[in-house]
C-alpha cells in the first residue's frame, strides 16, 4: 500500500504503536510546533519495523541552524532530557534536538536540504516499497536483525545482498 508519509493520518490505523506514535505527536503538538520546517515523521515506526526502544524521528529543513536550534530550544526544552546540539552528516551540516514524551523518545533532525530530498526520507520511501514487494517474511527478518543489532539500512542490505555501503547502496534503489 502506498502511503503518503507526509500526513500522519496513516498511523491512526496502523499497528498499536502507530496509534501510540500518533497521540503522542498530536498530544505534544510536535508537528504544529516545527511546521515552518516542512516536518516529516521517517523512521522505523512509519514502516513497521520498529523495536520497542525505537524513537520517533522527524526530519526538517532549516536554512539557518543557529535560528533552528534557538526554536528547538525554545518550543521543547520543558520536555525531559531535552539536548540540541549540531553535527557534520555526510559533510552537511545537522542540527539534532532529542527529548523524551511518555511514551517516546524523539529526535528532530535538521538540514538545509527539503525535507523529502533528505536521505532519511528517501530511505524509508525505498524500503516501504521493498516491503511492499518482499512481503510479510521479509519484514520479520528485518526486525529479527534489528532485534541483534543490526541498524536498518545494514539489515536491508544484507537481506538485499547489497555490497558497499549500506546507506549509500539503498539509494541506488529509487526508483
Amino acid at each position: 500500500m502506498i502511503k503518503n508519509f507526509k500526513n500522519i493520518e496513516y498511523l491512526k490505523f496502523g499497528n498499536e504503536r502507530q496509534k501510540l506514535a500518533f497521540s503522542e505527536i498530536k498530544k505534544h503538538k510536535i508537528l504544529e510546533k516545527l511546521e515552518k520546517y516542512s516536518p516529516i515523521l521517517t523512521g522505523t515506526i512509519p514502516i513497521e519495523v520498529d523495536l520497542p526502544e525505537s524513537d520517533l524521528d522527524i526530519i526538517c529543513e532549516c536554512q539557518n541552524h543557529s535560528e533552528f536550534k534557538a526554536y528547538l530550544l525554545n518550543q521543547f526544552s520543558d520536555k525531559k532530557d531535552f539536548k540540541v546540539y549540531s553535527i557534520k552528516q555526510n559533510g552537511i551540516e545537522s542540527t539534532i534536538a532529542e527529548f523524551k514524551t511518555d511514551n517516546f523518545l524523539f529526535e528532530v533532525f535538521g538540514q538545509n536540504i527539503p525535507t523529502e530530498k533528505q536521505n532519511a526520507y528517501r530511505h524509508m520511501i525505498i524500503e516501504n516499497r521493498v516491503l511492499n514487494e518482499k512481503g510479510n517474511e521479509f519484514k520479520q527478518r528485518i526486525k529479527e536483525l534489528k532485534s541483534n543489532g543490526i541498524k536498518t539500512e545494514p539489515a536491508f542490505a544484507k537481506l538485499l545482498r547489497l555490497d558497499g555501503d549500506p546507506y549509500a547502496e539503498l539509494l541506488k534503489l529509487e526508483k
